[in-house]
């Protein structure tokens, strides 16, 4: 890693760190909070010796980048709310052809069309594989602008790890803010590296039939093949920070802006002598369950605090600690929380005023 710090918008981490990855492959379009990532692709991407293209709507972009990773290229595309809405067949069908591709998902607050206003309320539809079918993305949720950029750079590699699609979850807050920055080491990628890429055929050369989605694996073999590699990722790719869990009886759970918030509630919490800790999630999908099973007997219960209207990571909460625990949900909408909020919460489930959640 450099020594050397910049300071960077979010969106501009996130892009600089895929063109430092190897990224010669953009496609997409504007909406926000995401558009510096395009804006920035756009001035970058030819000097790095790439193409950058603003398709006409999301849905022609995603097509370009399933050419792309079919090629060998290491590709990307971004969006937020009903854009991204408007990439899951894209990605359905990346999934399906087993094909490496990073897509960003800069999240903002609300139903339908949503609001141009930060927000988290996306987790459902980038965890679950939003798509159709049984397709699973790896799902990486930064911090930082720091994270944007070092998250990104290593999604390709992982992409071409398993195959897969990866998913940078960002949102308005951590996509928009500016900070310092520093920047992974450039390197190239070779996009004649594997045999599964698709090159051109010389002239009298025995052409490929394809007979399945994807040509490398036999149609009787493809599910296995997929369901493995789901297995594989789910055990190998868990990843999460702790803070002050150690004798923690109550554990905040977040992610992305609401996690930095937490910090500052846990130092004020533990001042006033409340064993608050914080358990962070990197990877969103695969879960970090791994992380549960680590929590100390004094816990008590959880409480995940979310940008959202009902609490969607509280689902995977409650799976990982096979509901033996009780959750609880601090949930802000479009409003980035509060240390002193989530303070007043946490006291407020403490002294039992507060009922514990299911789902909703």
């Amino acid at each position: 890693m450099n020594t050397d710090y910049v300071l960077m918008k979010g969106n501009e981490a996130i892009a600089e760190g895929a063109l430092r990855a190897g990224c010669r492959f953009y496609a997409g379009y504007p909406i926000t909070p995401q558009s510096e990532i395009l804006e920035y692709m756009s001035l970058n991407m030819g000097k790095r010796g790439g193409t950058f293209i603003q398709g006409e709507n999301e849905i022609s972009s995603m097509s370009m980048i399933w050419g792309a990773a079919a090629a060998g290229a290491r590709c990307m595309s971004s969006s937020s709310g009903p854009g991204y809405d408007l990439k899951q067949e894209g990605i359905s069908y990346l999934s399906s052809y087993n094909l490496p591709a990073v897509i960003v998902y800069a999240m903002r607050y609300g139903l339908g069309d949503g609001e141009i206003t930060a927000g988290q309320d996306s987790y459902w539809e980038a965890v679950r594989g939003g798509g159709h079918g049984d397709s699973r993305q790896i799902v990486l949720a930064p911090a930082s602008v720091n994270e944007c950029a070092s998250l990104t750079y290593e999604a390709f590699d992982i992409a071409e790890k398993y195959r897969n699609v990866v998913i940078i979850l960002s949102d308005g807050a951590v996509s928009q803010m500016i900070e310092k920055c520093n920047l992974p080491e450039p390197k190239e990628h070779d996009i004649d590296e594997f045999d599964w890429v698709i090159s051109g055929k010389p002239l009298g050369t025995k052409k490929n039939k394809v007979t399945n989605l994807d040509r490398t694996i036999g149609y009787e073999a493809s599910d296995k093949y997929v369901l493995d590699k789901y297995k594989t990722m789910f055990e190998n790719e868990q990843r999460w920070e702790e803070f002050e869990t150690d004798d923690a009886e109550l554990v905040l759970v977040a992610y992305g802006i609401s996690s930095r918030v937490c910090k500052t509630a846990v130092r004020q919490a533990r001042k006033n002598g409340i064993k608050l800790g914080l358990l962070r999630p990197v990877t969103v999908w695969p879960f970090p369950r791994k992380a549960f099973e680590k929590m100390p007997e004094s816990v008590k219960g959880y409480v995940t605090v979310e940008m959202s209207l009902s609490t969607q990571m509280g689902e995977d909460v409650l799976l990982a600690v096979k509901h033996s625990k009780p959750l609880y949900s601090y949930l802000t909408t479009y409003h980035i929380p509060t240390a002193d909020g989530i303070v007043d919460y946490c006291n407020s489930v403490i002294a039992g005023d507060v009922e514990p959640r299911e789902v909703i």
